[in-house]
């Protein structure tokens, strides 16, 4: 299965929960809001198969569900 995500940053309360269960695939920037390490937050990365279950655990654990997944790229690549 073809899977995508990005954090919408609007919802992300700089928690750290999702760099503390995915960190192969989430990290935090200078203000602490959460970014997809794989594009950048783009969401037009597929994700390894090894880390859908990283992924997984991440949107689970996310206190304001912030963590999104799509089976679509989120954005067109130009």
């Amino acid at each position: 299965m073809t899977v995508y995500t990005m954090v919408d940053r609007e919802t992300c309360i700089a928690c750290g929960a999702c760099s503390e269960n995915a960190p192969h695939l989430f990290d935090h920037d200078e203000e602490g809001l959460s970014f997809s390490l794989l594009d950048l937050n783009a969401g037009n990365t597929e994700i390894h198969e090894d880390f859908i279950e990283e992924l997984e655990i991440a949107v689970e654990e996310c206190p304001t569900n912030s963590i999104k997944i799509a089976t679509e790229p989120f954005t067109i690549k130009k």
